[in-house]
């Protein structure tokens, strides 16, 4: 979910929100329906409008919606857009659109539930001949020479003015991978494409690719930087990429364990797979640095190891494990069994203080936590 202040600084972003206009007005004509997925404030809808569209299906999860309208109405196009509460996957469109546009990216594409929400638009929503905005981005990678990115990895843990040994917690950092701003000047290989994703034809969210990198000169490296080029219509462009104009995405920096002096003509050999797992991406990065035929280094990581998790959560995942309903528990499904008998939300707050007489002091209490579940799993109305 983005802050109104996160919509904000996206509208602000010149290179990002220009291309996104000049790509609408490549897409739209009079008379076009189009689909807004991720509305946010209501910006691509607005611009759609303007363009001349007839109809706009603007949907977005978040209550950001209840802005969108309000900026729609101020903009004299609120009886062109049909605003959706709800996730795209969920909403069923009555007609075919000529246009599906969106920005859900993070630093990456690879960024929750964006590229599922994709597809399902394209096979659902999208007419015959439609267009998808963006079109197609394309994925680059290259190792860079980054102390001032990799030393909050290691410099916390390892070199501590207090004599303490905490080098648990730098393995896990290590395996974190982190939004970062990386300069040209910066890379120490020449960059390798790593993938594409055409939105005419991705058929998977999950990504798994194997680069060959060269080192241009001797350095020390201390990881590598991905960045995306973005294709939202014929000859509409932009790039996150260093050295690029600044980009509100920035770029993704996966550190190494530790720094490796690369010499000029050192090969690094990547693996990167990102699995959608939950909503969330498990990134997957596996690097070997070969020197003729000596290996110089070789490093595992996963953003799995960096998350600490304790003993008892490992074993309450087990498939042995026998689980026994918690008292948080027993008051949510007190809670969903009584919303089913069609009680007001105060009636089942009074019962709950009743039946829990010690977890809540006070039927406010209790219908804080009511509404808590009617709103996640209540039906939308």
């Amino acid at each position: 979910m983005y802050s109104i202040q996160g919509h904000g600084n996206m509208i602000a972003d010149g290179v990002r929100s220009d291309a996104y206009l000049r790509a609408l007005q490549a897409s739209v004509r009079p008379g076009s329906v189009v689909v807004d997925i991720g509305t946010g404030t209501g910006f691509f809808a607005i611009l759609a409008c303007r363009l001349g569209a007839r109809r706009v299906i603007a949907i977005e999860s978040s209550d950001m919606i209840e802005v969108a309208r309000r900026i729609a109405q101020a903009n004299g196009c609120a009886d062109r857009i049909d605003f959706i509460h709800a996730s795209s996957t969920a909403v069923d469109c009555p007609e075919r659109v000529d246009v599906v546009v969106s920005d859900l990216h993070g630093v990456l594409p690879f960024f929750q539930g964006h590229l599922v929400a994709m597809m399902d638009a394209r096979e659902r929503f999208l007419a015959p001949r439609g267009t998808m905005i963006p079109a197609r981005e394309s994925l680059w990678v290259a190792c860079v020479e980054a102390p001032e990115l990799h030393s909050p990895v290691t410099t916390p843990w390892s070199d501590n003015k207090y004599g303490l040994d905490m080098h648990a917690a730098r393995a896990l950092a290590a395996n974190q991978w982190r939004r970062a701003v990386v300069q040209r000047d910066q890379l120490v290989t020449v960059p390798a494409g790593c993938g594409t994703l055409d939105y005419a034809s991705i058929a998977s969210p999950d990504f798994d690719s194997t680069v060959e990198l060269e080192a241009a000169r001797e350095a020390e490296s201390h990881g590598f930087c991905l960045w995306f080029d973005s294709t939202l219509a014929p000859g509409v462009e932009f790039s996150n990429a260093p050295g690029a104009p600044g980009l509100i995405y920035g770029n993704a920096f996966f550190p190494w364990p530790e720094a490796v002096p690369l010499a000029r003509g050192d090969r690094i050999e990547l693996r990167l797979r990102a699995r959608l797992m939950r909503g969330e991406y498990l990134w997957t990065w596996e690097t070997r640095v070969m020197r003729g035929t000596t290996q110089v280094a070789s490093f595992r990581q996963s953003d799995f190891f960096g998350e600490p998790l304790a003993a008892g959560k490992v074993r309450r995942h087990s498939s042995t494990h026998v689980a026994k309903l918690g008292e948080a528990g027993r008051i949510d499904a007190l809670v969903l069994g009584l919303m089913q008998q069609d009680l007001a939300l105060g009636e089942i707050a009074h019962r709950l203080v009743a039946a829990f007489p010690g977890r809540f002091a006070r039927w406010q209490d209790a219908l804080t936590r009511v509404a808590e579940l009617s709103q996640r799993y209540g039906e939308a109305e």
